[in-house]
């Protein structure tokens, strides 16, 4: 049996630039690979995952894992922007994992910016995936606690309270410590320096 992971972590925490290294050093040591995304997410490109640090590398979009096989002879699936997947394309990397003995690692956010865990994210968890957290800093100025949430700005630079789970762009969020969430979101506590 092959493993799962679900490699998480807050928005500008180099989730989709690991996965790209790793994909490169998989296949540079002869390791086949495929890298999948949600057909959703096409901020950069239908056709690659892109860090946005600059590196890239290819990628299949798909809409849902229902008739998703990994191509013969690959060893290690790679999965951007997982979150965006439903709890039944999880499962098919469960079976994918176990059955046919590949190697899947997921890299996605786990929660969305009302701090509510995505259906896909959550599975992973249920279903027992290996979890790695990718650790980052509040995006607040002059904060250096761990970045924890997100939050979503709408164009007037007000805080989204509400509204749809899944929406692309990174100019609209902030990626922020607990403290400063509950402090702007919810309007309680302070943050003590």
């Amino acid at each position: 049996m092959a493993t799962l992971h679900f490699h998480y972590g807050v928005m500008s925490s180099s989730k989709s630039a690991r996965l790209i290294i790793n994909a490169y050093n998989y296949n540079q040591n002869g390791i086949k690979t495929q890298v999948i995304k949600p057909s959703f997410d096409t901020r950069f490109s239908d056709t690659t995952v892109k860090s946005r640090i600059g590196i890239e590398t290819p990628a299949l979009a798909l809409q849902n894992l229902n008739a998703y096989i990994p191509t013969p002879g690959t060893r290690v699936v790679l999965v951007d922007e997982v979150q965006f997947f439903s709890p039944s394309d999880i499962d098919k990397l469960v079976r994918i994992a176990d059955d046919l003995n590949i190697t899947v690692m997921c890299y996605g956010l786990l929660n969305d910016s009302n701090e509510q865990m995505f259906p896909a994210s959550k599975r992973l968890i249920e279903v027992g995936a290996e979890l790695h957290l990718h650790e980052s800093n509040c995006q607040i100025n002059g904060c250096m606690e761990l970045a924890t949430h997100h939050l979503r700005f709408d164009t007037n630079g007000n805080i989204i309270h509400a509204g749809d789970q899944f929406a692309l762009g990174d100019s609209n969020y902030k990626s922020v410590c607990r403290q400063h969430y509950n402090m702007l979101y919810h309007g309680i506590g302070q943050k003590v320096k």
